[in-house]
């Protein structure tokens, strides 16, 4: 993941750290080379920071192993100082760690993908990780529903933890929001509430108030009724007595019978 390369015609003014050169070497010593980038500083390496066989963790015992006048080397601006441009053949990092900010948005590549997220190559020197819950609005069960190892994506930076070397990152800080559901209000008095209310008035029963004519019916009515109860009372008091009127004489004549014999 290259800044950029420029050709070796740039100006020094113009030179920034981390740009890449195709230079010749123009002399060695004990401690590193001198390199000819076409720049108008002498640009020098340093030999903690040759590569040996393409294995940046490879050690190098002289610059004798690596390096002859002549040569033609790859190598990236480290640092632009007022007298000299210090240069290395370890290709450097995108973004360093004072570089990464949050809030600012990166291109990666899906590394690798675990249960709980995915790891995304940005440059730096870790990957950093996009939370499953960071993947997508929606609900995430695993990561591969989403992404696939290989993808290309554009994260945002939410945090960055130097001492930890921890990135974290996320997908859905640049998706749009998902559009909420419309809930529907019945509206008031539609065609249920009239239905409802017709039926109501139907059910409905209206009851007129009597004449006079039937108020004095149902009272002559009543009073008749009333007499015939009280009829009906006194007769069933009379044959009660006369039943026991009847009832006495005949113990009484039983008695007087009982006496003569």
């Amino acid at each position: 993941m290259e800044k950029s390369i420029k050709s070796a015609e740039a100006p020094g003014d113009e030179i920034q750290a981390k740009q890449r050169f195709d230079g010749k070497v123009l002399k060695t010593t004990l401690q590193g080379g001198l390199i000819d980038i076409g720049s108008k500083l002498p640009a020098f390496i340093h030999i903690s920071q040759i590569v040996k066989d393409n294995d940046p963790k490879a050690s190098v015992n002289s610059i004798g192993e690596v390096l002859k006048v002549g040569q033609e080397v790859s190598v990236w601006v480290k640092r632009v100082k007022k007298d000299r441009i210090e240069l290395t053949m370890k290709e450097p990092l995108v973004l360093e760690w004072r570089e990464i900010k949050p809030d600012m948005v990166v291109k990666g590549k899906i590394i690798r993908l675990e249960t709980f997220g995915a790891f995304v190559e940005i440059g730096a020197e870790r990957p950093g990780l996009v939370h499953i819950s960071e993947l997508a609005h929606s609900y995430v069960r695993t990561p591969g529903e989403i992404v696939r190892e290989g993808d290309e994506i554009e994260v945002k930076v939410l945090e960055v933890n130097r001492r930890k070397k921890q990135i974290k990152l996320s997908m859905k800080a640049l998706q749009e929001l998902p559009a909420e559901p419309e809930v529907k209000v019945p509206k008031k008095g539609g065609k249920r509430g009239k239905a409802k209310d017709k039926q109501e008035k139907v059910t409905e029963v209206v009851i007129p108030d009597p004449t006079a004519m039937e108020i004095a019916m149902r009272q002559a009515m009543d009073r008749a009724q009333h007499d015939e109860a009280e009829v009906s009372s006194a007769n069933t008091r009379s044959k009660h007595s006369k039943d026991v009127a009847s009832e006495q004489n005949d113990i009484l004549e039983r008695t007087l019978k009982n006496k003569v014999s």
